[in-house]
Formats: C-alpha cells, sequence, structure tokens
C-alpha cells in the first residue's frame, strides 16, 4: 500500500473545496501515516472512546452512526476516499457516536500531534480543515431537512445524487456511473426509513427509470429528473466550480 498515494487523495479531496499553493500541499504529503487494513462492519472507533489520531479514509466506504435503546442504527454520514471523517477529533478528543466501515477499508492512522503541528504552521491547511467541518455541518443540515420533511422517494434520490456528486468530485465516477457499496439496509438506516419501505420506493425510482442499479453500481439514467425528485441543489456541498460536472442530456 503507497502511502504517498493515499494522502494525495487528502489533497485532492481538500481541493474540491479549496485550491492549496504548492507549499500546502507538500506539507500535507508529508504527514506521518499507518495504513491499517479492516473487514466491513468494522468500527474503527467506538462511541466513549478517547483518541489520540485522525482517520483518513484511504479506501472503502465509512460511516458515522449512533445505536439507539433498541439496537436500531442511525447512519449519520457517509465517507469516501480522502475524508478525515474524524477530525474534530482534535479539540473534542471523546467520540460521541461511532465511526465504522461499510466495506472492506483501508484506512490512515495521523497521529493528534502532526495535526495539529502542521495546522500551526499552515494556517492554509488549517483553513482547509476549518472548512472541511464547516461543510460537513452544511452537509448535516442538508440531511437534516430530509429526515425531517422529504418523502420517502425524495430522500432516496437525493442521498443518490449527493453520492455520485462527491464520487464525481474526487475522480471515482464519470456523472453517470459509479459504484454504490450500500445494501438496501443501509441506505435505510442513513434515511430513516424501514428496509420494506425503502425497497418499495427504491424500486418506484428505478421503474420510473431515473436510475439503474445492478451488483452495486448506480447508473444515472434522467439526472434532471433524479434531482427533480430529490429537490437537489449541490451548493451545500460547495464544491469548486466545475469540480463535480454531472452530464445533463
Amino acid at each position: 500500500m503507497d502511502k504517498q498515494h493515499y494522502l494525495e487523495r487528502l489533497v485532492l479531496k481538500l481541493e474540491t473545496h479549496v485550491p492549496l499553493p504548492p507549499a500546502e500541499r507538500e506539507k500535507l504529503l508529508q504527514l506521518p501515516l499507518t495504513l491499517k487494513r479492516l473487514e466491513a462492519n468494522h468500527d474503527i472507533v467506538r462511541e466513549g472512546e478517547l483518541t489520540q489520531q485522525c482517520c483518513l479514509v484511504a479506501e472503502g466506504l465509512v460511516c458515522r452512526y449512533k445505536i439507539v435503546g433498541d439496537g436500531a442504527r442511525q447512519i449519520l454520514s457517509l465517507h469516501l476516499p480522502g475524508d478525515i471523517p474524524d477530525i474534530h477529533s482534535l479539540l473534542i478528543e471523546r467520540m460521541d457516536h461511532c465511526l465504522g466501515t461499510l466495506t472492506p477499508a483501508v484506512v490512515g492512522l495521523i497521529p493528534h500531534e502532526a495535526v495539529r503541528s502542521l495546522t500551526r504552521a499552515s494556517y492554509r491547511v488549517s483553513e482547509a480543515f476549518w472548512r472541511e467541518t464547516l461543510i460537513e455541518a452544511s452537509i448535516y443540515r442538508e440531511w437534516m431537512v430530509g429526515i425531517g420533511r422529504r418523502a420517502a422517494p425524495s430522500r432516496i434520490a437525493h442521498l443518490l445524487c449527493e453520492f455520485i456528486t462527491k464520487m464525481t468530485a474526487i475522480g471515482l465516477s464519470d456523472g453517470v456511473i459509479c459504484n454504490l457499496p450500500l445494501t438496501q439496509p443501509e441506505i435505510a438506516d442513513a434515511l430513516g426509513l424501514s428496509t420494506v419501505h425503502m425497497n418499495k420506493k427504491l424500486r418506484e425510482i428505478r421503474e420510473a427509470r431515473l436510475v439503474r442499479i445492478r451488483v452495486n453500481r448506480l447508473t444515472v439514467l434522467d439526472w434532471k429528473g433524479l434531482c427533480s425528485l430529490a429537490e437537489f441543489d449541490p451548493d451545500y456541498l460547495h464544491l469548486q466550480p466545475g469540480a463535480a460536472k454531472i452530464k445533463d442530456d
């Protein structure tokens, strides 16, 4: 596993939101990284644990989640290669939720002190990480609106729009086709739906020929129609212009 390659993914992800000067890119590429390969459904950090390192998603799909009293899971966010979903642990060291893998994954562990030293030395890198946390908050707000006010078909369509837009921004989709390594129960856990209801409404979206999903592969057949159903406006992702241009047939 090439550590440099995975740190380049971090730089790419940060630059989907803000350009970085060459000197700052180089500093990020010098971060110490310990790589770990994990199976699907493996906890990286559990709720209540104290952390001394940040987790870079190098490969695979990672999520934040909480378990409620009856054992049901609520997925709070999805994280793609290049994300550091626990960057907040630099300042809030005790986890108030779990961070785990949804697929087989490779994660890179970066000591807190190394990240702190870098952010103290470079205000541009510090601003880039700060921007990431603010954009995460923006995404949380959009998910909250979806779960609270959107009908199930709109929620599902919105998740699909967001997922392929983010995958396109980091070069893992052409804007039409992308891997979607989520099971229907996992999508239901992210959207606050029962699996049965999720299955029914996803089938309606497929029958309307908005998307095709086969063997964990998502193909968008009607982007305008999918966005209309989702009420999807990508502004809340705060991507750089041209970072995720979706083909609009």
